[in-house]
């Protein structure tokens, strides 16, 4: 046995000994597990005891920062002349509740601040659909690109999506090991907190339950990451919820984290979260929403708007809303697709 395995073995076995037993990594021992893991070094076996150990007992906050640290000093880079949105959301996509996020994206592009999504393809436990499914629908084909497309995509459009089977194919490797011991591991976790993007920005991750929510804010803090959003959105996603108030936590450089919760009733957003049906019909009602019409325009015209404020481009709540109302009603998120239709063709 290498002396690489054998300490793989060792993190194993602090992470998997039992309620009273088990320890957990430091960062830096977390940081080598991780490694071992996208160099193959760790055997099939030790990798998806250590992932199902994992999610059995939770990470801890210092375990989630150092593998991060690995996603950050391994993975894809991009940057932007002004500070950036960067979403992270579930990569196994969504199921139930129909996506505002690319809508929102193209309208925050509109409004001339960058965004940074990231995803896969479809992959488990959900096999939800995906964001470049979705935007392929609306005629954007954002796969298959290099890296430097899509810094130029960020450029020129102010919208990029990184795909991880082309910009990170050492993480991609460990998809199968999801479906295999089919639960979401800690990784599923480290997808909401970890961006490519390293220049200024605000950092927005979703979460289902308060526990992930603490653990990211500390992880998070322990990482540098000091501008983070943090939303219990549609399906663990970023998408706000339309049909009740919003749970949404604010962390600010030397402040402690601020609860926000936001009633999409007092801003005339209120109404039923949209159902998934297809991508053909999520098309449709999505050109539609980005004229502000249809089924998706009073959840779009909520998340934009809070985005909007949350991004500093507008100086309340009230006021991000009406700007989002503003970009759909003059045309300029619809001439923002098509604008990104011809440039990125």
């Amino acid at each position: 046995m290498s002396e690489q395995r054998a300490r793989f073995r060792t993190y194993l076995g602090k992470v998997g000994s039992g309620e009273h037993t088990s320890s957990g990594l430091s960062r830096e021992e977390a940081a080598e597990a991780m490694e071992l893991m996208l160099d193959g070094i760790a055997t099939p076996a030790q990798i998806g005891a250590f992932l199902i150990a994992h999610r059995i007992r939770r990470p801890e906050p210092q375990e989630l920062t150092g593998m991060l640290d690995v996603y950050r000093r391994r993975g894809p880079v991009l940057t932007s002349r002004t500070a950036a949105l960067c979403f992270g959301m579930p990569f196994d996509g969504r199921s139930r509740t129909a996506p505002i996020y690319p809508l929102t994206a193209l309208v925050l592009a509109a409004a001339e601040i960058p965004v940074v999504l990231q995803g896969s393809g479809r992959m488990p436990v959900k096999y939800g659909v995906t964001g470049a499914e979705l935007f392929a629908s609306l005629g954007l084909a954002l796969t298959g690109r290099s890296l430097e497309w899509l810094q130029a995509s960020l450029d020129r459009c102010n919208l990029a999506l990184l795909h991880q089977p082309d910009h990170f194919p050492a993480a991609e490797q460990l998809i199968p090991y999801r479906d295999e011991i089919g639960k979401r591991p800690p990784l599923a976790s480290l997808e909401l907190m970890w961006t490519a993007h390293h220049s200024s920005h605000l950092l927005v991750s979703g979460f289902v339950h308060p526990p992930t929510e603490s653990r990211a804010w500390a992880a998070l803090k322990l990482a540098g990451e000091t501008n983070v959003f943090t939303v219990k959105g549609l399906e663990g996603s970023t998408d706000l919820p339309i049909s009740r108030a919003c749970v949404t936590g604010r962390v600010r450089p030397d402040q402690q984290p601020e609860r926000l919760v936001l009633h999409p009733r007092d801003h005339g957003c209120y109404g039923t979260d949209p159902a998934w049906h297809s991508l053909e019909q999520w098309s449709q009602q999505a050109l539609a929403g980005l004229g502000g019409q249809g089924e998706l325009a009073a959840s779009l015209r909520w998340n934009a708007g809070t985005y909007l404020w949350q991004a500093g481009a507008a100086a309340s709540l009230p006021q991000g809303v009406e700007q989002a109302e503003a970009l759909l009603q003059s045309g300029a998120a619809l001439r923002q697709l098509e604008r990104m239709r011809q440039t990125l063709s």
